[in-house]
């Protein structure tokens, strides 16, 4: 169990002894997400009080989101995984015993026992035992450094034998054994705990259970560039003790490993990871002479009823018909059916649906139907994009007007629409569907429009458009709504973009409030603070808004004031607005020191300032990094220490570089025509003439920029939120690049443009995006909004007749722009707020534990100089 972890049994709480006596009594093996939907399935339709439940529980944790578990590593706050109503807090039916591992089942007494030796008894009872992490037979396997992926206790674990791994100075590595989605999320792990991630699969591809070979192959170079190495059609042959003689520097008690291969080559490690499949958790059923599937399982019927009629089987333990599930959808329906069996019903598990979408280290990928094409004289449409590292099939019966399945990697956005089509006729052409032509992923023209109303739209729940459109037709005006009607989007989200959609095409017009404090949209906000003398939150709030603001309108209002007025971002009650990271002036870390990074104008840097950085990181202790936007990174920050870090760098002429602050970050820039062969005009001076001149903005979200000196983009300036690219006669300006969750080249706005010109429509642009754009909204998403041929009238064609008001804006910008550091070290109150404890502001916080670059503990680094400042 976690270390920090309370490892006490508790009970959420005791029945009420009076609610007993008329009800029958089922008892749940297993609190994870199926048991838990069971609960909730059983008790919101029995509204006479006929059963009574009883939940044991083998985890400490009652029901959490193991699908979201990769989630915990970057926060490691276990409430916050934790299922809605885990608790049942209010129901007297309902008891949750934690800790309370079921040993054996008495089927002839009909009870069950625990380990303590407790007997509980039932009328009926539920196994959701769920599965456990199969490891394969592989010599070695059950070494102290091996470990599982399977449970928050298994990612505590992991999480300390990668800081004694990157502390003991044994090899900074972790292997994990499996190329599946939770190998994946597993690597994704111990990436993120600083060490070398290598993930071995035996089957020719990653993902083999929902990728195809191409598939397959893409995710893995995608993967492979995000630093994570992958061994795919090889096998583990044995893990043993690393050899001595090496090349790594070792300790006295280095236990170090060495993962040999099938194919004879080895990796040395500190860890492994096995994530290699499940297996169900049927030794319980077994025991107690039920009858289990040929390969493992309770096998039950359609109803969910095992051999023995008083005992069900749901979710990943469950055999139905002799298949088994590991995905919650399924496992949710059968926790439905169960429920609905134990209240008199006669409801059937029907056909599951297989359909995935995940986000894997940042890429989409996701398969739906019949994605590998077992149907037979099916067909298929491919796109296999290179270039812009996407992939898409569609699976079509055989006269090619079905659609049966598919596959999406690297762009899954049409994957709303298409999921729900399966099994019903295409309405249009395959590959317009799929093809990168519209600028909503290929699906141009298509919409929830096109779905019949038998559509499943949430397939965890089991939602179908028409269930959505009827709950409208009953009242239903917005997604809350939706959700609590319906259940759709509660389980695992993926659905609720549609349920937005479904609601605008069924006419319902949506509410654009930014937040229940403030009913209007940010674009609204942003006009009424123009239009008005208002300079203050509260002013604003008390003229147009109620009550005293949130964490989502507070930020808003301190972006826009910041957009419409030079005052120092900290100034007066503004900063009480600000989040965490502009709080600060610096962006926070995951240990909970902080950056400082100085702005490097387009990449050009002078000794003298490269020399500056480097005697701050040496005196400081800091961990550089050279970032993708052409500067220098400087890590492990304490806050007391920041005013002294940046003392330093003023005082060397140095400015921040705005690294936390949604606003302009940097423009990145090839060498130019000073330099490059190829170069057509000086992409370095643009470079630096853009950074200088929009640095310092606030806007809805951050904005990056890149300038290319010619056509062979080094710049990479089309992934931009503005892109330019040098002509033989100009630029070219590209506009709506990256864009966030979903990378997105940026399109050509106008060419062959003079500086003049160039600079002009950007200022257009920009101020455009930031007085109409929606909260945390990226230029990419508000492209595709307002539509690039709108744009172009707006920007170079001037049809609003507010081209001079946007370019006064800028112009009024770049006059009041001051660097926010200088203003901070200037001023004893902006000061005051950075200390660790306000009586001893030198004193280190002892909470906050540093590391290199490898996560190897450091001891903290002294400040020098530190100015003495007093909390006001």
């Amino acid at each position: 169990m976690g270390a920090s972890h309370d490892a006490t049994l508790r009970q959420y709480r005791l029945p009420n002894v009076a609610a007993m006596a008329s009800t029958s009594r089922v008892v749940v093996i297993g609190h994870g997400m199926v048991g838990h939907r069971f609960v909730e399935a059983l008790r919101s339709r029995d509204t006479a009080g006929r059963w009574r439940v009883t939940v044991l529980a083998e985890e400490l944790d009652a029901a959490y989101d193991r699908v979201g578990l990769t989630g915990y590593t970057e926060h490691w706050e276990r409430p916050r995984l934790a299922l809605p109503g885990n608790d049942y807090l209010g129901d007297d039916l309902v008891e949750v015993r934690l800790g309370a591992r079921v040993t054996g089942i008495d089927r002839a007494a009909k009870t069950v026992t625990t380990a303590d030796g407790t007997r509980v008894a039932y009328d009926a009872l539920v196994l959701a035992t769920g599965s456990y992490a199969f490891v394969p037979p592989v010599p070695g396997r059950d070494l102290p450094s091996c470990h599982v992926y399977r449970t928050l206790d298994d990612l505590d674990a992991i999480r300390a034998d990668a800081r004694r791994t990157s502390e003991s100075g044994r090899a900074p590595v972790g292997v994990v054994i499996g190329g599946g989605l939770l190998g994946l999320e597993a690597a994704n792990a111990l990436r993120g705990f600083g060490l070398d991630a290598h993930v071995v699969e035996r089957s020719s591809r990653l993902m083999a259970a929902q990728l195809d070979e191409a598939g397959g192959a893409l995710l893995g170079r995608m993967i492979t560039e995000l630093g994570i190495t992958v061994h795919t059609d090889v096998g583990t042959e044995s893990i043993g003790p690393a050899q001595r003689n090496r090349p790594l520097k070792r300790s006295a008690d280095d236990d170090s490993l060495r993962v040999l291969l099938s194919d004879g080559t080895f990796i040395d490690t500190g860890l492994v990871v096995f994530a290699a499949g499940i297996r169900p958790r049927d030794e319980l059923a077994r025991d107690a002479g039920l009858e289990i599937a040929e390969r493992g399982g309770v096998l039950t019927d359609l109803s969910c009823v095992t051999s023995d009629p008083e005992v069900y089987a749901i979710g990943e333990v469950a055999a139905i018909e002799g298949r088994c599930y590991g995905l919650v959808g399924p496992g949710y329906t059968s926790a439905e059916v169960a429920a609905d069996r134990l209240l008199g019903g006669a409801a059937e598990f029907p056909e599951a649906d297989m359909s995935t979408k995940l986000k894997l280290l940042g890429v989409d990928v996701a398969s739906f139907g019949d994605a590998m094409g077992v149907t037979p004289d099916c067909l298929s449409v491919v796109v296999n994009d290179a270039v812009n590292q996407t992939y898409a099939k569609l699976v079509l019966s055989d006269d090619a007007k079905t659609l049966l399945g598919g596959i999406l990697v690297g762009d899954a956005s049409a994957y709303g629409i298409l999921r729900p089509m399966v099994g019903e006729p295409l309405p249009g052409d395959p590959l317009g569907l799929i093809s990168p032509t519209g600028t909503d992923g290929g699906t141009t023209g298509l919409g929830v429009g096109a779905l019949p109303p038998a559509a499943q739209i949430c397939s965890c729940n089991n939602v179908t458009k028409g269930d959505l459109t009827e709950a409208i037709g009953s009242g239903c005006c917005d997604v809350a709504d939706l959700k609590k009607c319906t259940l759709a989007g509660t389980s695992c989200g993926s659905c609720v973009p549609l349920l937005k959609q479904i609601l605008e095409a069924e006419g319902v017009e949506q509410s654009k409030a930014l937040c229940e404090h403030f009913s209007q949209s940010r674009a609204e906000l942003f006009e009424i603070v123009t239009a008005t003398d208002i300079r203050t939150f509260s002013g604003l709030i008390e003229r147009f808004g109620s009550g005293k603001g949130c964490d989502i309108c507070k930020p808003v209002v301190a972006s826009i004031l910041a957009s419409t007025s030079s005052g120092h971002i900290l100034d007066g009650e503004q900063a009480s607005l600000q989040d965490s990271n502009d709080h600060f002036l610096a962006n926070i870390q995951r240990n909970g020191s902080y950056s400082v990074v100085p702005r490097v104008p387009g990449g050009d840097i002078t000794p003298e300032h490269l020399i500056l950085i480097g005697e701050i990181a040496r005196d400081f202790g800091l961990y550089t990094k050279i970032t993708g936007g052409q500067r220098i990174d400087m890590f492990g920050a304490r806050v007391e220490q920041l005013p002294d870090i940046w003392r330093r760098l003023v005082d060397g002429g140095m400015e921040s570089g705005h690294a936390y602050g949604k606003s302009l970050r940097t423009v990145k820039s090839c060498v130019g025509s000073d330099w490059c062969r190829y170069g057509q005009q000086d992409s370095v001076q643009m470079a630096i003439n853009l950074e200088l001149r929009y640095r310092g903005l606030r806007a809805p979200h951050k904005i990056k920029m890149g300038v290319s000196g010619c056509a062979r983009e080094c710049a990479e300036a089309r992934g931009k939120d503005v892109g330019v690219i040098a002509t033989e006669t100009g630029w070219n300006l590209y506009v709506g690049g990256n864009g966030g969750m979903t990378p997105r080249h940026a399109e050509l706005l106008a060419g062959d443009l003079d500086d003049e010109t160039l600079i002009r429509y950007i200022d257009r642009f920009l101020m455009f995006y930031i007085r109409t754009a929606d909260r945390l909204q990226r230029t990419a998403p508000w492209v595709e909004e307002k539509g690039l041929e709108h744009l172009r009238e707006v920007v170079c064609d001037d049809s609003l007749g507010l081209a001079a008001e946007f370019e006064a804006a800028i112009a009024r910008h770049v006059d009041g722009y001051a660097c926010e550091w200088k203003g901070v070290l200037e001023d004893p109150d902006k000061l005051a707020r950075f200390v660790s404890f306000v009586n001893a502001p030198d004193v280190p916080d002892p909470t906050i534990e540093f590391t290199d670059q490898h996560g190897r503990k450091v001891p903290a680094p002294v400040s020098i100089g530190m100015p003495k400042v007093v909390q006001r």
